[in-house]
């Protein structure tokens, strides 16, 4: 077991898992989850606490990835108390199991080697360029989450621990041929049936209705003939992006950007930089007195920089730019002038450096050809925002000031009014649909007193202004102007019942071994057809029995479209696809896995005290 639990860490699997969870973690700043919060505490697992801060990290990062998978639903959601509260339990719960599966790695005497670690940051495509590890890209990402290599490794070093668990619980289980096969029958069968419909549109032609029986369905659904309550809107709209299509930029224009801001055009200064870490500032000051001996750099470094990404490329760290690096690192590395130029000791939050130029590269300015494009998109973008800002305090002042009317305001920002037929909130035109905006009609200033709404953002650089220039109450419509809708439904309820009752009697002399029930109402089955689970009718054919010899089963069913089917069993077939044979072991494998990595995880919270205390 332990031998397992150890190789597993090594599985092309869990890298792969490790990558992607890393990569969230450390663009999602994951660097104060490791250090943790303040001196309170969200919970305590043993004598393991999860700051507050450390929580409330954790719990941003999970509402984050929910808000961006699951958009305005999610943000609705965030409305309930309960939920919210059942929310942040959720993702203290996993903090919890996560804490809980370290202690029980460590427990077990589960360790990772320095080299185990090494080889995984190597191999991460977070840290790669053209397939190949960059300490630069490295270093940035570490200092933009807050990392020290110390740090970043020692998270990597516990996350590797109890994923060696994980791997462990979940490589040990194990699928039986038996319930394989059993359960490759089962989804793999089909079955073949034949089938008569009965259109309800059908049923529903045939039915006669009297007047009495149109005006008490009427009464008894008067609900669904009330005319909701519907307003005649008027509104100006101001939007940027309209106004981009018609601004139009000359060529003089765009050569004077060009000249004016050439630096935003032009490369950064790039330098080539090699250097050796070491932790302690002796060591570092011996290295330096070997070098200024005559030592060569590139073998100091692959001997004894413990930037262990650098040191097998001679402590090449590649071409860097201002704004990447450690400040401390980045200052002294723009010091050196001349090629070959080697620093002194250069102290920063990753420990102690000596760091030599390898090249140069000046800042080159891109041809104006090359960004023609992007500068005339620029400079139409910047005009319509700038005007759009402009006409928008317009309108805010001229709506306000003359609020019975919204042609004064029309005229001032150039712009047409639109007003719409009565509409509800079921039928309202998109832009009125914002919230915001329904909030504005419906406001008593709008709705009652007929004032023009205030300026109302829907969208960046999006705004609109509304006024109701007529309503009318929510009413049942009288019976003559919706009885040929009332026809139509209540012939449909009339049709559905003579066709439910034409197939219970069918289905009923079926079963009895009566066909002659078919022809007496006019039905056929059709041709045999092979259904698997995907059919719209699987769930009552898969419930069927299964026929005997010549003995046929029956069963009632319900089409997509509504209509009714009687349905007749042919015969059970099963496919024993291999395919299917291989994806049903793996997900019994799948399944009985979290089975058991969620019972050890009971057994854990019953055995370890455990402290919950966000509700505090």
């Amino acid at each position: 077991m332990m031998d397992r639990l150890r190789e597993g860490v090594n599985s092309l699997a869990v890298k792969i898992i490790l990558g992607i969870i890393i990569l969230s973690f450390i663009f999602a700043g994951v660097g104060s989850y490791l250090v943790g919060g303040g001196a309170n505490s969200a919970a305590t697992v043993g004598n393991t606490e999860i700051g507050r801060g450390e929580f409330e990290q954790a719990y941003q990062n999970e509402r984050n990835r929910m808000q961006s998978q699951l958009g305005d639903y999610f943000s609705a959601m965030l409305g309930d108390p309960a939920y919210v509260a059942s929310f942040r339990q959720s993702v203290l719960d996993r903090m919890v199991n996560d804490v809980l599966i370290e202690q029980h790695a460590e427990k077990l005497g589960l360790r990772v080697s320095d080299d185990q670690v090494r080889q995984l940051m190597l191999d991460m495509p977070q840290f790669q360029s053209n397939g190949q590890f960059d300490s630069e890209i490295y270093q940035a990402a570490l200092r933009r989450a807050g990392f020290t290599p110390d740090s970043f490794a020692e998270y990597l070093r516990r996350d590797l621990v109890r994923n060696q668990l994980l791997s462990g619980v979940q490589g040990s289980e194990f699928s039986l041929e038996g319930e394989v096969e059993l359960q490759t029958a089962l989804v793999g069968q089909t079955r073949d049936i034949r089938k008569v419909v009965l259109s309800l549109e059908d049923f529903a032609q045939d039915v006669e209705l009297t007047d009495e029986e149109i005006s008490d369905y009427y009464q008894q659904n008067a609900q669904r003939y009330t005319r909701p309550e519907q307003f005649v809107v008027s509104y100006l709209e101001l939007d940027a992006q309209v106004m981009r299509n018609s601004i139009d930029v000359s060529d003089q224009e765009i050569a004077d950007y060009y000249e004016q801001n050439i630096d935003k055009y032009s490369s950064d200064e790039q330098r080539s930089i090699s250097h050796i870490l070491v932790q302690d500032e002796a060591a570092a000051d011996e290295i330096l007195a070997e070098l200024n001996g005559g030592a060569d750099f590139a073998a100091l470094a692959e001997e004894k920089s413990e930037d262990f990404g650098s040191s097998e490329e001679g402590g090449s760290l590649g071409w860097i730019e201002r704004g990447v690096m450690d400040p401390a690192f980045e200052d002294a590395a723009f010091d050196l002038t001349a090629e070959g130029d080697i620093s002194g000791v250069v102290k920063s939050d990753f420990g102690f450096h000596i760091i030599k130029l390898d090249a140069l590269k000046d800042s080159e300015a891109k041809p104006l050809e090359e960004v023609t494009a992007e500068i005339k998109q620029e400079l139409i973008d910047q005009q319509a925002i700038d005007e759009f800002y402009n006409l928008q305090s317009d309108l805010e002042r001229i709506s306000f000031e003359f609020p019975d009317s919204l042609d004064d305001a029309a005229q001032a920002v150039g712009v047409d009014v639109v007003t719409t037929d009565f509409i509800s909130q079921a039928d309202a035109p998109e832009v009125l649909l914002n919230p915001a905006v329904m909030q504005a009609i419906l406001s008593p200033e709008v709705k009652e007193d007929g004032l023009n709404s205030e300026v109302i953002e829907v969208a960046p650089e999006h705004v609109i202004v509304v006024r109701v220039e007529d309503m009318r109450d929510e009413m049942v419509l009288p019976l003559e102007e919706v009885k040929e809708q009332v026809e139509v439904q209540l012939a449909r309820v009339k049709g559905e019942q003579a066709a439910a009752e034409v197939a219970q009697t069918v289905l009923e002399a079926l079963q009895a071994g009566n066909t002659s029930a078919l022809a007496e109402n006019g039905l056929t089955f059709g041709d045999v057809e092979t259904i698997d689970r995907r059919s719209p009718i699987a769930n009552t054919v898969f419930a069927m029995t299964k026929p005997e010899a010549d003995q046929m089963t029956y069963a009632k069913a319900s089409e997509m479209n509504g209509d009714l089917a009687i349905v007749e069993l042919a015969a059970v077939n099963v496919d024993m696809n291999p395919q299917i044979g291989e994806q049903v072991a793996y997900q019994l494998i799948q399944t009985n896995a979290q089975q058991d990595l969620q019972g050890l995880i009971e057994i854990l919270r019953d055995e370890i005290s455990i402290e919950y205390y966000i509700n505090e």
